[in-house]
């Protein structure tokens, strides 16, 4: 098992708006900017080839603002098109904490980052939730995916594992980046299994005030 000890105190960061990444999980990019570009081939020549998953700050005054909470995924697969664009799969390694931004002469944003407080991302046994209703909670989701025109192979829904069906949902499914954070900043699997849930009845009542599923 990696310790925080072996992760770099300094890494390259990503922002894009409604991405997350979380510990354990998968995130395919499509990177085709050429500061990007730049990043990636950088980011293969370091022992660890992390990449930072991070949200820019919405509403903030500071145009370049940053969430203060980011996760970072280690480079596992990656394909080059002809036309020099890379397709690549970041696997989940820990989140961080941004501490600064690292000036340099990069055309990407680096951070000094510190992974303290989340040692449990590092564990590779997937987190458990036991209250977890997996019927219940595959019922709702049934009727939130009707009610965005949403299609989804639900045999392979059924047979994921708790956490890699909360973690995947949480990744993938449409919310307010304000939202998408709170999912991220999630302390624990029930605790991330609630505000999923606390989001889908939201957006089934049309914002409206009542009882959530819990």
């Amino acid at each position: 098992m990696m310790h925080i000890a072996d992760l770099p105190d300094t890494i390259a960061v990503f922002p894009l708006p409604r991405a997350i990444l979380l510990p354990r999980a998968r995130l395919p990019l499509h990177i085709f900017e050429p500061r990007y570009l730049q990043m990636f081939e950088d980011t293969l020549k370091t022992p660890e080839r992390l990449i930072g998953m991070i949200q820019p700050c919405t509403g903030s005054g500071d145009a370049g603002a940053l969430q203060a909470i980011g996760c970072a995924g280690r480079v596992t697969q990656f394909s080059e098109t002809e036309d020099g664009r890379y397709m690549v799969t970041l696997s989940g390694l820990s989140r961080f904490r941004i501490m600064e931004e690292v000036t340099g002469f990069s055309p990407y944003r680096r951070c000094a980052v510190n992974w303290g407080g989340f040692e449990g991302d590092l564990v590779h046994a997937p987190d458990v939730d036991r209250e977890f209703d997996r019927n219940r909670f595959l019922a709702l989701l049934g009727r939130f995916f009707v009610s965005q025109g949403l299609s989804t192979d639900w045999e392979s829904l059924k047979e994921a594992e708790d956490e890699l069906l909360i973690n995947s949902l949480s990744m993938l499914l449409e919310f307010d980046p304000e939202d998408k954070q709170a999912l991220l900043e999630a302390p624990s699997l029930a605790t991330r299994r609630k505000t999923l849930v606390t989001l889908i009845e939201f957006s089934l009542r049309g914002g409206a005030d009542e009882d959530i599923l819990q």
